[in-house]
Formats: structure tokens, sequence, C-alpha cells
């Protein structure tokens, strides 16, 4: 069994009888030397830091004991900490979890925030942009001190310079402390002197949030999926949670945006050639805090991508080839959606819709436009749409 057993900055003093008996009754202790360190005299086993990388030795930890191994962890083992990774690998009859008060619900305390109302968002492994949110708040697990300058400065970047940040160090233990400020400040003159321990609380302002973004919130230039058919588009492919995205032909991303928006844990990889809306690509990518990994040429860029739940089409579908590896790469029970507005597009839509059957659509868009004193009626390209199941 291993028992894995959640501390605080207040160290000892701050567990539970519980979890204080855990310590002092175990045969074997593992952790990080932060948390080893927070234990006092009384627990009298070996301490055993864990190695980098610490995957590996997670794999033979019940290898190299016979009795129970106990892990201390910060916090809430099961929020975004160690103890999912151990219930993942061993299962959860093998793993037991004593938790702690969690820095998330220490930083909504100390925001006055209720907890299920904000968003909880980790930095630790992830890349800093994708905690940037067009509304909203949040609770972010800084990977260390120099988190908060570098999401301050991003979030200036991309016009949420107003946001309200708190840094919020060594919550719980002695040295507690709370500096609070605005993006724009601290992307400027940020604190040099944040403690590697800190999760930061943030309200993201302007509040411009919106479950179908406008077109004029993209960085593009012309080559975008419009409002209307991304709609559309976005309920063809019918994004679910944890799905990943080849958006091919990509142009500004914003189909790869509109599907990392559907749930938080989707993601995509976008194919263009062109390096100016490949830069948009990465662009929108963090403006919208979403992963979207952007990539060359298609299909070419196919190798080594991961693999998709789903692929858009929405351009080079007349390139030789480029339709049957979309169809090889796509695992059964993925969807393909393609877009085509040209003769020559629509005509490989309609031969491929002969071939492998699906679902054929025409969308034809009107906007109301200034016709001398009066209003008519002014049409957008029509989109021949083709969706297929594997």
């Amino acid at each position: 069994m291993i028992v894995v057993v959640g501390i605080g900055a207040d160290g000892m003093a701050g567990l539970s009888a519980a979890s204080r008996s855990e310590l002092r009754h175990a045969a074997v202790i593992y952790g990080s030397k932060r948390q080893l360190d927070e234990l006092d005299d009384t627990v009298e086993a070996p301490r055993r830091q864990w190695p980098s990388p610490m995957l590996p030795a997670l794999h033979r930890l019940l290898d190299e004991h016979t009795g129970d191994v106990h892990v201390v962890a910060s916090g809430d083992p099961l929020l975004h900490g160690i103890g999912g990774t151990l219930i993942r690998l061993y299962g959860a009859d093998r793993v037991r979890v004593l938790p702690h008060v969690s820095s998330v619900t220490l930083a909504c305390a100390r925001m006055g925030w209720n907890v299920h109302d904000t968003e909880v968002i980790s930095l630790v492994t992830a890349a800093p942009h994708t905690a940037v949110r067009r509304g909203g708040r949040a609770i972010v697990l800084c990977q260390g001190g120099h988190t908060p300058r570098e999401l301050a400065v991003l979030l200036a970047a991309h016009g949420r310079g107003d946001s309200q940040l708190s840094i919020l160090e060594n919550l719980g233990g002695p040295t507690e402390h709370r500096r609070d400020g605005t993006a724009r400040q601290w992307a400027e003159n940020a604190p040099s002197d944040v403690d590697d321990l800190n999760v930061l609380a943030i309200r993201y302002l302007p509040d411009v949030r919106a479950s179908a973004p406008p077109d004029d919130a993209f960085a593009h230039d012309g080559q975008i999926t419009k409002h209307g058919i991304r709609a559309v588009t976005l309920a063809a492919l019918a994004p679910r949670p944890g799905e990943r995205l080849w958006d091919v032909g990509a142009g500004s991303g914003s189909i790869s945006v509109a599907w990392c928006l559907a749930w938080r844990d989707c993601r995509a990889t976008a194919f263009e050639r062109d390096d100016h809306r490949r830069a948009n690509v990465h662009a929108n990518a963090v403006a919208f805090g979403v992963s979207i990994d952007a990539r060359g040429d298609a299909p070419a860029g196919f190798d080594g991508a991961e693999s998709p739940s789903a692929i858009f089409i929405g351009g080079g579908l007349t390139q030789p080839g480029l339709l049957d590896a979309c169809l090889d790469a796509l695992p059964p029970g993925g969807r393909l959606v393609v877009n085509a507005v040209t003769v020559e597009s629509e005509s490989a839509v309609a031969q491929a819709y002969s071939r492998f059957g699906g679902r054929l659509r025409r969308y034809q868009h009107y906007h109301g436009a200034p016709l001398g004193d009066f209003t008519g009626w002014r049409p957008q390209h029509p989109v021949t749409q083709w969706t297929m199941t594997r």
C-alpha cells in the first residue's frame, strides 16, 4: 500500500492526528526536499528525496519495499498533485490519500472567492500562455517565483493589462505574504523576490468572454472561417472532453481555438504552410489561452503529430493525396469535416461523398448592407460541407 499524506507550509503542526500517526509509524517516506524538511524529529523513518526525473522512481516504488510506502505531498495530493499519478499507476485500491487543505482552498479563502466559482489552472508543467483568459477569475498554481511576471507580461500584451493580480506566498505558513497589483504594473516592474512557493489569484479584465468569439477577436489576414460558418463547423466536429483536433489548412486557427474553448482539456494541432498565418495561429492560441501545436504543411507535418479524434480540412483539399492521408490518420470512430468554397474543392468533396458516404450540406449566408437609402442582402460565398465518421 502507498499512503500519500498531504502537508502544508505549516508543517507537522497543521496535520490531523491521523496524518501525524501515519508518518510517525512509517517505514520509509518519499517526497521533495521541501516537503521532507517539514517533518519534525518525531518522524523517525528514513527520508528519500525524489530523483529527477521522478516518474521512473514512481514505477519502482512498490518493487523496492515489502511493506507500506509513505509519500508526503503539498496540500491536497489529488489537486494537480502526485496522488492522481500514483492512483493511475497502481490503482485506487493500492493508494490511500490523506489530504491537507489545498493551496486553492486557502487562496480562495484569502480572496473571499467561492471555490466552485473559480477556475483552477496549473502552470507547473504547462506553458504560461495557457493561463490567459478573456474574463473571469482563476487561481493559478505557479511553477516558481518567475511565473507571476511571465503571466503579467502575456496578459498586458494581449489586452488584459487591467487584470487584478494577487501573489499569495507560503499560504498557511508562518511567512505567508500577499502582494496585489495589476498585470500592466507587474509587466513593467514585477516584484523580484517572489518565493517559489506561491499561487496567483487573477481577476481577468476587461471581461469579454464569449462562447462564440467574433471574427475581430482573432488575428487574421482575411483567411478565417467566418463566425456563422465557424458555428456550424464546430457543431459538425462535435468536440468531446480530452479530444484532439487536426486543423488542416488552418489559416488563422479560428476553428482550433473554437474547438479548444469547447472543453478546457481539448487540444488542437494546426497545419498551415504560410509562415505569417502560422504566426497568427500562435498569436490566437496565446490570446485565448488554449493549447495549439502549430505545424507546417500537410500532410508532411503529420509525422510525429499526436493522433487526432477529429480532422477539419479548411484548405488544401485539392492537393493530391491530402484527403487520403487524413483518412489514414483518422482512428475508428473519428470525425472528418471538410468545408469547400471553390468549384475545384466542391468537385473533390462530391467525389469523396460518392466514395465514402457521410452527409453533404450547403450553407449560404447573407448580410444586410446599405443599398442606396435602403437595405439589401449581400451574399457571402456559399460553403459546401461534407462530414463523415470513420
